[in-house]
Parts: C-alpha cells; structure tokens; sequence
C-alpha cells in the first residue's frame, strides 16, 4: 500500500528522534533548543501575566478580548508541545518497553502532569466560559518552569531530600499546636467563651501565635494566659527557623552537588583529563578558582604567558586567532595547552557577555602532579598528543577548542 510524503513524515523515527532532542536535550546557547526553551519560558510569563490582569475587572472589561486570544494562544501551545512529547518520547525510555508503555509513563510522570494541567484545565474553563476558574488555572504553567529552571528542581530535590525531616518539623509543631491550645483552653474558656469556648477555636489562636503573624484577633486577657502567650511565642520562633534552615541547608548542599556535577563533566570532556579516574579528577577540581568578567572585558591578550586555563560555566567569550575569530559558551574550555608547556597566548580573548569561569593555573597543576605520581603518568600518556593538535604552532588554544566552537559557528550560520 503506497504512502504519501506526509504519512511518512509522521512516521519518519528520525524526525521522531530529532524532535526529541530538541525537546529534551538540545538547551545549549544559541542551539535551536535554547530558542525553543526561551519561546516556551516567554509564553508562560505573558500567560501567567495575563491571567492576573484578567482578574482586574477595569483592565478585564477593556482588553478582555487580548487576555483571552492570549490564553488560547498559550492553551494551543502548551497542547502542541505536550503532543510532541508524547510522539516523540518512543524509544527514548530508560526501560526497554512499548510505546503505549513509553507514553503512559511519561504521562504520568510529574513532569507530564505539570506540562498536562498547563493546558488542559484553562481549555475546559474557555469551553464553558468561567472568568473566574480562568484566572486560577492561568497560574498552573508557571509549574512548567520546574522543567526549565535549575533553581527550581534544585529546591524540589532539596525538599524530597529531607521530606521525613520536614515531616518531623511538621509533628513538632502539631503537637505544640495542641499543647498550647489546650493551656489556653483551660485558662481562658469561662472568661472568652466567644473566642476561647472550643478547641478548634483555641488551635487557631495558637497557629497565628506559633506561626508569628499575630493577628492580634484573638488574644488571652488573663494574667496566667498571656504568660503562657510568651512561651508560646518564643517557641514560635524557633517553630519558624527550624525547617527554614533544614530547607536553606539542603537547598545550598543541592546547588553545590549540581555545580559540582557540572564542573565534574568538564573536565572530563577535556581530552588531557578524559583518561583519569574520579579521584584524580576531584584533585583537579580543588585547584579551580572561580573568576567573572564583564561584557566587553579582555581576559587575555595573544602574545601574553599562557599560564591557566579556563572553564566557561555561564556567559560567552570570543578567541580572535590569526586565522579566524572563535565563540565558545557554557560548558566549553580553552587554553589547555598552557598546562602542559610554556606558551604564548595564541588569540585575544574577550567577554561578549558577563561571563563567569574557572580558572586552573597551570603552577598548581604540575604541583599537584608532582605531589600525586600516578596522575603524572596519566596526563603524560595523552601530553604528547595533545601538543602535537596544537592548532597555532606552539600557542595555547588546541584543535580541541576549535571543534567545540564548531557546532555553534554552524548554527549562527543558519540564523545568518
């Protein structure tokens, strides 16, 4: 049975895979999937926008007609882009499985959830024409950013870390809840039977108090109450700070363990220290020093002493050669040659945006080799080879460095 073009476009597995990358994968600066990520992050923000404004009943009654085109823009796109993913998810599961299989579990995932309550409970309230359940499911797509934003899953891993102690947080404070209730109970419900007459009654005066805010709604008038009061306050502070610096305390430890997983891969993506083990590459990591240019700044001029090389983890510099200008950006490196020999910086490097690197000065990393002898031996394994790909005849930047840039030289070729 014959096929038109577009039945195998739809069928194409490597329109299929190209799609999922581009989804999944392919967030690199100035990639096709970091416009993809910004379009999507932009939809959400105008969105979310939107639906705030929609619940000013001045700003609603004259611009009605754009917040709701703009919910139904952000509706069909959010509904396209969770389409893509359940197409395009077949086999790229972990698992070996169907691709009902696959879909399901990507469906119900907490991710497939978020990118499904983003668009599916604002389409029903356009149906049925409910300003209101408008505006509430107009802020689910902000949960989209959970996907998006490091910051974000680093504060969901931080807080999945210590569910059972921030359970524990929970307890303590329900039980002092109950103690404090009960005292007040006890002391003040012959005196304010209006305000103190029943439990539930007396467990909110002891949230509001414990909690800090102090509405000032409900308070004792007995002198034995309002010394209890005191305890009670003072105990809400520390009610307070405890799973505040649980959850600060394992929000910095999250952020350290992805900076410290980010930094681990780039250096082993360098060819010099591809062949060490994990031992060897977390010394390295203790030499690093972090260093921020700003825009328009000049890192290194060509014919200065190479003596450090540098890792890119958030910005972008440009590397003037003789022969021709290289950018690199977030998770690439330069200057490797300086380690292994004396050398001249071959380019002029400078910042096209605030930059952030690290540094690896070239006289802590032979201290370090000197001290640590089957290091030596492994960089000396891949030192000779990583000298003879030296692209500038005795400069710093390798044939290495030249390749990173090459993809992104390529893809401002096609936005050119």
């Amino acid at each position: 049975m014959a096929t038109g073009p577009g039945k195998r476009a739809i069928s194409d597995p490597d329109l299929r895979d190209r799609l999922y990358e581009l989804l999944e994968h392919d967030h690199l600066p100035y990639s096709v999937g970091s416009r993809f990520v910004r379009l999507i992050i932009a939809i959400i923000v105008i969105d979310v926008l939107a639906a705030i404004l929609a619940s000013v009943p001045e700003i609603d009654a004259q611009f009605g007609w754009l917040l709701t085109t703009i919910e139904i823009v952000a509706v069909a796109a959010f509904a396209v882009e969770y389409a893509a993913r359940l197409w395009s998810i077949v086999g790229h599961s972990l698992r070996d499985m169907t691709p009902l299989r696959a879909r399901l579990e990507y469906a119900f995932s907490t991710l497939g959830l978020i990118d499904l309550l983003a668009f599916l409970p604002s389409a029903i309230a356009l149906a049925i024409g409910d300003r209101t359940a408008l505006v509430l499911f107009g802020m689910l797509p902000f949960l989209k950013l959970v996907r998006y934003s490091p910051a974000m899953r680093s504060l969901l891993a931080a807080l999945h870390a210590e569910r059972r102690t921030l359970f524990g947080c929970v307890v303590i404070l329900t039980g002092a809840v109950l103690l404090f209730a009960s005292l007040l109970y006890a002391i003040e419900h012959k005196v304010q039977p209006d305000k103190f007459g029943t439990m539930p009654q007396a467990m909110w005066w002891a949230i509001v108090t414990l909690g800090t805010v102090g509405y000032g709604d409900v308070v004792p008038v007995t002198p034995l109450g309002k010394i209890v009061t005191v305890f009670a306050i003072v105990v809400g502070f520390a009610m307070i700070a405890l799973p505040v610096a649980i959850v600060s305390t394992a929000f910095a430890d999250e952020v350290r363990r992805r900076d410290f997983v980010v930094t681990w891969g780039m250096l082993a993506r360098v060819p010099l220290f591809s062949h060490l083990g994990a031992a060897e590459i977390a010394d390295i990591m203790r030499l690093l020093r972090a260093r921020t240019i700003e825009s328009g700044e000049v890192l290194v001029r060509r014919g200065d002493a190479a003596s450090s090389m540098y890792f890119i983890t958030a910005g972008e510099v440009e590397i003037e050669l003789p022969s021709q200008r290289v950018r690199l950006a977030d998770g690439t490196f330069f200057g490797e040659i300086a380690l292994l020999r004396r050398t001249k910086r071959s380019g002029t490097v400078t910042a096209m945006r605030k930059t952030k690197l690290l540094a690896l000065d070239a006289q802590d990393f032979h201290a370090l080799i000197e001290r640590v002898p089957t290091l030596a031996a492994r960089v000396k394994e891949t030192a000779e080879a990583r000298l003879a790909d030296s692209a500038s005849g005795g400069g710093d930047v390798g044939a290495g460095e030249i390749a990173q840039a090459a993809p992104a030289e390529a893809d401002g070729g096609n936005r050119d």
